[in-house]
């Protein structure tokens, strides 16, 4: 599955609907944000690090998000939506990811790895959900056919003022597909809108605070998942093509 581009001191922040906001304790964020920091620094000395989760909970499949920032200012963002791999490796790989692949910014070098904060942002897995039971306010979209995928969050329909029909024409195009797609076939998920942080710096210990993830933050990312799906589909057919 193709990573998600985003846009503060290291935090953790979970969107979970289903998930206590004590889902993972200091220690297990502290580990996390430890290990998105060990994955760069491995990547910039050309060497591997163990990916074996430590726990049952961190080998869980969850989608989740790492955002770089250098000097106040954004650095890069990488993420999965999707839960396929266990947590602890995709932290690991949205890590590197960030540092080095999200093509809005030269690779994070080694001078400014000493000086990077980290913010992990954990999904729980997306629920089915039906057309009528979408709430405005309360339910953030996610719609995909295919390789197609198109997701936004339970702000923007309030921020724009749309009703039910028009949040899910809306994904549907944000997903690269006609606005009718969740009539004709098209998946419909919803991500849990429940979101909390907790703040950690990997050096100086961590401490504990709330906030909201932004709407235009994720809308953002999720812009770049949609060019990647289409291009990975582009790419899959066009390879298809070949004798």
């Amino acid at each position: 599955m193709p990573p998600l581009h985003d846009d503060a001191s290291s935090h953790l922040t979970c969107l979970s609907g289903i998930s206590q906001p004590n889902e993972f304790s200091p220690d297990e964020r502290s580990l996390l944000l430890r290990l998105a920091h060990a994955a760069i620094a491995a990547a910039l000395d050309q060497r591997e690090i163990s990916l074996a989760a430590p726990s049952a909970h961190l080998a869980e499949p969850r989608g989740a998000f790492t955002t770089l920032y250098y000097r106040g200012g954004l650095r890069g963002c990488v993420g999965y939506v999707l839960p396929v791999t266990p947590l602890y490796r995709t932290v690991a790989d949205s890590a590197r990811g960030a540092a080095f692949d999200d093509s809005r910014f030269s690779p994070v070098t080694r001078e400014e790895s000493r000086e990077l904060q980290v913010s992990l942002s954990i999904l729980s897995p997306p629920q089915p959900i039906s057309a009528d039971q979408v709430e405005i306010g309360r339910h953030g979209l996610l719609i995909s056919l295919g390789l197609y995928r198109g997701l936004l969050l339970p702000q923007v329909p309030v921020e724009h003022g749309w009703d039910r029909i028009t949040f899910l024409e809306q994904t549907c195009r944000k997903a690269g597909l006609a606005i009718d797609a969740w009539q004709t076939g098209a998946r419909l998920n919803h991500l849990p809108p429940r979101q909390f942080s907790s703040t950690a710096r990997s050096t100086t210990g961590s401490s504990l605070s709330c906030r909201r993830w932004s709407s235009r933050s994720f809308r953002q990312a999720f812009t770049h998942v949609a060019r990647s799906t289409r291009q990975m589909a582009r790419t899959s057919a066009s390879a298809r093509s070949q004798p």
